[in-house]
């Protein structure tokens, strides 16, 4: 299955797809400094992020206000997208989140960092060229289940 035929979830609803690149640039951010500065308090202000995100009609999250704000006060242009995609990302990313804090306050360190490893590499893949790890996961471990 090529990038073009990438099944994703959809909805009627739009978001600015600026606001979702900075917001993975936040996400990796915010988990570096966790490790760097050793506090499972990041992961846990990131994973109450993604709920407000994933699974509530709050239109901002903290996270996403500061990407949106830093998007029109760089004059970013705006590019609407299907924002169930970016819902389902984030419902994945409060999840690796929970486990990474899980992972960490049950002192396994290196698998923490390897979980939190893969969420990086998502987040920089949406981040630096627009391409939803959540719409890959989406077509190849949650849509065959629902085509049967």
């Amino acid at each position: 299955m090529s990038m073009k035929n990438l099944v994703c979830p959809i909805s009627d609803q739009r978001i600015n797809e600026q606001v979702t690149r900075l917001n993975a640039l936040f996400t990796i951010g915010v988990i570096v400094l966790a490790f760097v500065l050793n506090s499972a308090l990041f992961l846990i202000f990131l994973m109450a992020d993604f709920f407000i995100r994933a699974f509530t009609e709050i239109k901002f999250s903290p996270i996403s206000f500061v990407s949106h704000y830093l998007s029109n006060a760089l004059n970013l242009p705006i590019k609407m997208i299907d924002k169930a995609p970016k819902i389902f990302a984030a419902r994945m990313g409060f999840l690796l989140t929970a486990l990474i804090t899980g992972l960490l306050v049950f002192d396994l360190n290196l698998t923490s960092m390897i979980v939190s490893g893969f969420l990086i590499f998502f987040a920089a893949l949406e981040f630096l060229f627009a391409i939803c790890a959540g719409c890959m996961i989406y077509a190849y471990l949650i849509l065959p289940f629902y085509k049967k």
